[in-house]
């Protein structure tokens, strides 16, 4: 396998610090499997060298971590990085996945109509709770990791090989999985079930759905 992985790790607020940490397993991830990762952490999640690189290196792979809204999605210090009407061709020949706030709605089909092969993402907002008291040990934060494990499979299913339509099958399955488990339990599991059946009733994906990397 000679593919390269391109993802954006924003830092610049609680939001994206949760997001970055528990991306950042699926760098190893790829590498285990072979594949060339381009990390664009922090400073580095800048529109100068998202723009740069996704032109030259052609990442087959590309996961955008940050904030978002219908025509966007923004990098570190809120940049935007990828706007429709404006670069969204770089997307091209590209399987996306975009974890913020309501890109797919917009940007996502017009990403695809500009080229993309598919647009996995989110159009309405992408929300997801944390615990405090774990903030400095993001990944021993149970509450974030019922919303956030799950786009961390969808990404490894795709390094893994699977179909963006396979990947996407087995996030749902978890985020299912955890729902029946909360409801199950007492009112402040039924609070945070309410929110993972929001992310889950708004992950959409755009383009072709037999596409691997």
């Amino acid at each position: 396998m000679n593919e390269t992985y391109l993802l954006t790790r924003p830092e610049h607020d609680d939001t994206t610090y949760y997001l970055s940490q528990w991306v950042k397993g699926t760098v190893e991830y790829a590498q285990r499997k072979g594949i060339k990762v381009i990390d664009l952490h922090r400073q580095r999640a800048r529109k100068q060298e998202v723009e740069s690189l996704l032109e030259s290196q052609s990442p087959k792979l590309v996961v955008l971590n940050g904030h978002g809204d219908n025509d966007s999605v923004r990098g570190h210090n809120n940049e935007l990085l990828i706007t429709a009407g404006q670069n969204e061709s770089l997307l091209a020949s590209k399987i996306v996945y975009a974890i913020s706030c309501s890109s797919a709605k917009s940007l996502g089909p017009k990403s695809v109509s500009a080229g993309a092969i598919s647009y996995i993402g989110y159009d309405d907002d992408f929300i997801f709770l944390y615990d405090p008291a774990k903030f400095s040990r993001p990944l021993q934060d149970e509450t974030a990791g019922f919303f956030l494990q799950p786009s961390r499979l969808f990404i490894e299913s795709i390094i893994k090989g699977n179909a963006v339509s396979e990947a996407r099958k087995k996030c749902e399955n978890m985020l299912k999985d955890t729902l029946k488990s909360l409801l199950g339990g007492n009112r402040s599991d039924a609070s945070i079930a309410r929110y993972l059946w929001w992310d889950l009733k708004h992950f959409v994906s755009h383009g072709d759905a037999d596409a691997t990397i």
